[in-house]
Order: structure tokens, then sequence, then C-alpha cells
């Protein structure tokens, strides 16, 4: 992190620090407190204070959190000369960062987003992962209505905005697709006026882009599919991506496009490419006891991002589909349609759906479930060899440990 006086902090007034010199390192987890840390107590943190102190990290008790912490980031971005790549859009934003850090990496020091720490706590924490070298800070922005990335880009003061889809996402708070898009182009509204906005082909969007930045616009991908990977034609070549899914190698597309507007080198991108790690329970492929796969992509859902992982299901050559699903949380009164939606989707694409929790019953799928031990031992069940398997539901559900547990067979 790039360094920070005590006597800096406490002129901000955050509230009760502690500690002497500076400090070189930001924490909100007093585990990973170590001397030279500044650990912030945030939410329970407040009972972890001592175990950071014994840890040798300073501490502060913030009178307000986020606030504090927004303050923190704000200095530490002022202080660096790295460029900043803001990542928004209603699906595929972790994974279009966790492959444009893999591309940027090779050829520029980078900071990315862990995970998904992607709103009012994580944001300050990537930038404190800032060094006086880095050169560029990719930072994935989340959002829960009107407003919020706007205030997430006002600490991070991006350059460059990259918008990976336009969908269905948090309708319960912003109201329609409309409001999706206006509030995703907060980014583009907080850009400089030379920056650089990357988004997709997108109608609603559309109003929201402005006249004195520079817009790059993200077409459908044009991808072969293979063995070894997904081949995405740019620039007259093709690229390949560790990368199974046709939804994957669009946000490839787009990270390709962003990594080109930044003017990093072209001819070092398929070095980039064979790194690309994407963050786990998003699409990870798990064989099963007897053959077949099961996939675990279940870290979140939306009504785009399941049509695309039920359609990348049904092109898989197995003898049997099945879809383990959850239900789609924050839709609010469109939430009936979407999940009946998708539910015959599943059904035309010839996927066998296991519904799991109270949305979930809006699939209208033949088998229901209350939870997810409940959802293993009924695939368990019914489990052949050879079937593919997709588990996929939004985060309160809780099913990312459906498709290991399937993986290791019977207990």
């Amino acid at each position: 992190m790039i360094r920070l006086s005590l006597a800096e902090l406490h002129a901000l007034e955050l509230g009760q620090l502690e500690g002497e010199g500076e400090v070189s390192g930001l924490t909100i987890d007093s585990r990973t407190a170590s001397p030279g840390d500044l650990f912030v107590a945030v939410q329970r943190g407040r009972a972890f204070v001592a175990d950071a102190r014994e840890r040798g990290a300073a501490t502060l008790i913030p009178h307000d959190e986020h606030a504090a912490l927004a303050a923190i980031g704000g200095v530490l971005r002022s202080r660096s000369r790295a460029r900043v790549v803001g990542i928004t859009g209603s699906t595929g934003k972790t994974s279009t960062k966790d492959i444009l850090a893999a591309l940027c990496a090779p050829v520029a020091r980078t900071v990315a987003t862990r995970a998904s720490e992607n709103a009012e706590l994580g944001v300050p924490l990537t930038l404190g992962r800032l060094e006086p070298n880095t050169e560029l800070c990719l930072v994935e922005l989340g959002m829960r209505g009107f407003g919020q990335i706007a205030e997430l880009c006002a600490i991070a003061r991006p350059d460059v905005a990259v918008i990976t889809a336009i969908g269905p996402v948090h309708l319960e708070l912003v109201g329609s697709i409309d409001g999706v898009a206006r509030s995703k182009a907060e980014l583009v509204a907080a850009l400089p006026a030379d920056g650089i906005a990357v988004v997709p082909q997108s109608a609603e969007l559309e109003p929201y882009l402005r006249a004195d930045v520079e817009v790059r616009r993200v077409e459908k991908v044009d991808v072969e599919l293979r063995q070894d990977g997904a081949h995405v034609a740019f620039h007259g070549g093709r690229i390949r991506f560790p990368l199974r899914s046709r939804h994957q190698a669009q946000n490839a597309l787009t990270a390709l496009i962003a990594y080109e507007a930044l003017g990093l080198p072209l001819e070092r991108l398929q070095e980039g490419a064979d790194g690309v790690e994407l963050s786990r329970w998003r699409g990870e492929e798990l064989p099963l006891p007897g053959g077949g796969i099961a996939i675990n992509d279940a870290y979140n859902a939306n009504p785009t991002s399941l049509r695309a992982a039920l359609e990348h299901l049904a092109g898989l050559d197995a003898p049997r589909k099945l879809a383990v699903l959850g239900g789609m949380a924050e839709l609010g009164e469109h939430a009936p349609r979407y999940h009946r939606e998708l539910g015959e989707l599943a059904g035309e694409l010839g996927v066998e759906v296991v519904a799991v929790g109270e949305l979930a019953r809006g699939y209208g799928a033949a088998t229901w479930v209350a939870d997810a031990p409940a959802a293993v031992a009924v695939v368990r069940e019914c489990l052949r060899p050879g079937d593919a398997v997709l588990v996929k539901a939004s985060r309160a559900l809780a099913l990312e440990g459906v498709a290991p547990a399937l993986a290791n067979g019977p207990s």
C-alpha cells in the first residue's frame, strides 16, 4: 500500500485511532493484520481490535465505517498515478474483471478487486492495495440502487469505464431495465473528459452515454468453442482463452476491447489469456463419479445469466441435463414472470429442473426441495452416468456446496 502516516490519519478525524509512525497496509480482518497494517473495525470488528493490536497493527474504530474507509481510499487514490478501470454490469462483471486482470498482468503492474469485493467496503480495500509503482487498478463496482455506483466512483475516480451488460437485475430497487441502465451509467458519468467507455450494444444504455467521452461498443462475440477452450475473434485473429461457454467468451471480448482501450500491446494478448482464472463458483466444472460433470455456477443468478447458463448446459454433449436452480432475488413484482419464463425455457431446451427454495417454485418444476442438502439427496438418487448438472441460484440460497457434494459421491 502507498504509505500513510498516522498523523495524516489523525487529521482526518475518522474515529478512535491508535498506533504510531505510518501504515502500509489496510485490512478489516484482524486475522490478517500484521505490523505496518491499519485495521479498521467495521461491523463486528470492534470485538477484534485487541487482537489486531496484539498482531502489531494500528487500529481505527471509526465514527462511520463506510465514510472512514471511503476517506482513506480517496487519499490513496489521489496519491496514485495508476490508471483506474471501473467495471460494472448486470452480469459478468467479476469474470470480465478476472479476464482483464489476467490480460494486463504480464504487461503492467496491476491491482484488481479480489473476488467480488465491489461495494462500500471492497472498493476502498482494493485501493488499499495500491503501491507507488502500480500502473493499473481494476475496480469492480456493484450496486443495489440509484446513486451507489456514483458514490463508489467518487472514491475510485475511474479513467476507463467498462459496462459488461444491461439486463433485468435489482428491479425491486430500480424498477425497470431502463433504471438498471441509468444506475450503471453512473460509471460513465464519472469519467473525466478524456475518459473511455467500453459498453455493450444496449438500446436502454444509449440515452445515458456521453458525447464528450470516447465510447467503444462491444458487438456479439465471434467464438469457436473447441476442446482446448474458447477461441475469440479479435483483430483478424483468434485469442484462445481457457473458457468453455459462449457467455464467458462474451466477457473475454469485453476484456479484450478494454485492454486495447488502455493502449496495451496487442502482441502480448495470448500470454495473458493463457493465465485466466475465474473467481470461484462461476462455471467451475467438476467430474462426477461414473462420468459426467457438475457445473458450479452458484455464486449468483439473474434472468440473463440463468438463460446463458441453461443454453450452455443444453449444448453440452451429455445424454441428460439436470439443473439445480434456486430462485432469482431482487426482481420484485417481476419475479413470477421471469421465473416462469426461465422454467419454460428449461423445458424447451430439454433440461430437467430441481427447484430449490420458495422463489424457485415459480419455475414450475416437477421436483421441488427446500434447501441445498435436500437438493443433493434428490440429485444423488436420480443421477445417471454421463449426466451434466448445472447448479445456479442467487447468493442467498448458498448452493455452492451442491456440486462438490455430488462430485464427491455418496457419503
